[in-house]
């Protein structure tokens, strides 16, 4: 069975901190902490007097003065996890920890999972191609020389760095490694550890490259890893859940989140706010709980980027200089069918282009994989569309050689109907709402990425009320634009209603409307 020393780097609250190593240890594992030595030492003497009598705890005593983003986290790492492997010749498995870190699965479960998977899991993403940063600096992270901590030195830091720019000098690569990059957050295999520890013994010149890096704690253990396990044993995602804002700063967690955590497919978290007490204590207790079972939907990273990717509606986005410049011409009318239920809006775009002749294409905005005519390549890739809405537009009008396009659009996308809105063309809207059921919501989740697969429907419960009022704010913010020739088709309206709003959207006589909408089989699923 797995048996894991927790590798555990601090540099505050040691009451949190002994309370953190007492818990791990009931039940049943081990830990080696490293505490900053830039911390009050009686902070460490306190750490060291709670945890004396715990022979599951060791202390390293040869403390590293740790600063964000450079090599003194690595080395302090590296002290831990040589004073773990003397102290634990048991331990199986070594998972790294913070202070802010708190499982989010019982302990049982966690050994379960080691045991399963003889793998070490580990970000190990190419550092180039992968686009794992999100801010600041990129390969100047490898290339420079950095000699200051940017945190404590910011003007030397930045202005070494424009010193070696302006000379053109740059490090070479270390030969026959390919570096990686990814999460400081992990768990490896004994056999891992005792590879990566007499590597760093055999190869000072990687350490010496390292050493000048900046925060090289993003990629010493994992090119070293990456070079030395066979990649059909790295498991590429670390074990520890953790989301990071669009500034690249670590989502922290309070009480509210507690449901959020457990659904996610991670044995721990990170970080957890120091005031979030209720959070702690019910996770503490968890660790130790047995016959825990767990519902997984691993839907926070979907749930964050849904929740904080929409922005202040109308205002997330400026429109781009060659949209408001260019024109599809006041002879065309562009007809939008603005539908959230996808095959709904596609079988009536069907029946218009059957029924009255009316050429087009379907969510052309919104779904990647649409059916769409060869124009040339913008119409190759969903970001080239919108980004060249109006031109696609324009496209579409000379393929087919008409005055007269129907397509469908997501309601959610008003940024789309108001651009062509702003058009000289005969722009017209009709939103077809449709009745949501319960089930309908959960699918609606599951296709837009916000469930996981494995989501059961009792996990989506809290979900659908958010996402009822979600579309409904939607279809709020189309009927408040203010669009001239604005139509609404209702699924729960009667014949005549439906026939006068698509006859309206058409100009065509309300029989034949109501003869091309055949309500009594437009909106069945």
């Amino acid at each position: 069975m797995a048996r894991i020393a927790y590798v555990l780097l601090c540099h505050k609250d040691p009451e949190a901190v002994i309370a953190q190593a007492e818990r791990l240890t009931a039940a049943g594992d081990l830990i080696a902490i490293h505490h900053d030595a830039a911390a009050p030492q009686a902070e460490f003497a306190r750490i060291r007097q709670g945890l004396a009598d715990n022979p599951s705890v060791a202390l390293v005593l040869q403390r590293r003065r740790c600063g964000w983003g450079d090599w003194s986290l690595v080395d302090a790492t590296l002290r831990t996890l040589r004073t773990a492997m003397d102290a634990f010749p048991q331990a199986t498995h070594f998972y790294m920890l913070s202070g802010d870190c708190m499982p989010i699965k019982s302990a049982e479960h966690a050994r379960a999972i080691l045991d399963s998977d003889d793998a070490d899991c580990i970000e190990c993403h190419d550092f180039f191609t992968s686009g794992w940063i999100r801010t600041g600096l990129t390969e100047e992270r490898l290339t420079r020389h950095h000699l200051f901590n940017e945190r404590r030195h910011k003007r030397l830091f930045y202005a070494a760095l424009a010193v070696q720019r302006r000379l053109g000098l740059r490090r070479s690569l270390p030969r026959g490694m390919r570096i990686r990059i990814g999460s400081q957050w992990w768990c490896l295999r004994r056999a891992t550890v005792e590879r990566v520890l007499q590597f760093c013994d055999d190869r000072p010149d990687i350490l010496r490259f390292f050493r000048r890096t900046w925060i090289p704690d993003e990629t010493f253990f994992q090119t070293i890893v990456g070079h030395l396990v066979p990649e059909a044993q790295v498991r590429c995602r670390p074990p520890t859940f953790l989301m990071f804002t669009d500034y690249g700063m670590p989502v922290t967690f309070h009480d509210d989140h507690l449901d959020l955590l457990l659904r996610q497919d991670c044995l721990f978290a990170r970080k957890i706010s120091p005031g979030a007490r209720q959070l702690r204590d019910r996770l503490g207790r968890l660790y130790a709980e047995t016959g825990v079972r767990l519902a997984i939907a691993d839907d926070g990273r979907a749930l964050h980027r849904f929740l904080t990717g929409r922005g202040r509606v109308g205002q997330r986005f400026a429109p781009c200089a060659w949209h408001a410049a260019a024109s599809l011409g006041s002879g065309r009318t562009l007809l939008i069918l603005a539908c959230k239920k996808w095959h709904v809006g596609k079988r009536l775009a069907d029946r218009l282009r059957r029924g009255v002749g009316l050429p087009g294409v379907d969510y052309v905005f919104n779904e990647e994989g649409t059916a769409c005519p060869d124009l040339g390549g913008v119409e190759r890739s969903l970001a080239k569309r919108n980004r060249h809405r109006r031109a696609l537009a324009g496209l579409l009008f000379d393929h087919w050689q008409t005055d007269r396009l129907v397509i469908c659009v997501d309601p959610g996308s008003i940024d789309v109907i108001t651009d062509f809105h702003a058009d000289r063309c005969d722009t017209r809207v009709l939103e077809v709402i449709c009745d949501f059921t319960s089930a309908d919501l959960a699918g609606h989740a599951r296709r837009v990425g916000l469930a996981g697969p494995r989501a059961a429907q009792a996990d989506l419960a809290p979900l659908l009320p958010a996402l009822r009022l979600d579309m409904a704010a939607e279809s709020d913010r189309l009927q408040d634009a203010g669009f001239a020739r604005f139509h609404r088709l209702r699924q729960n309206a009667d014949d005549s209603e439906i026939s006068v709003s698509l006859a309206a959207f058409l100009g065509i006589p309300a029989a034949r409307a109501l003869q091309i909408a055949d309500p009594g089989t437009l909106f069945a699923d």
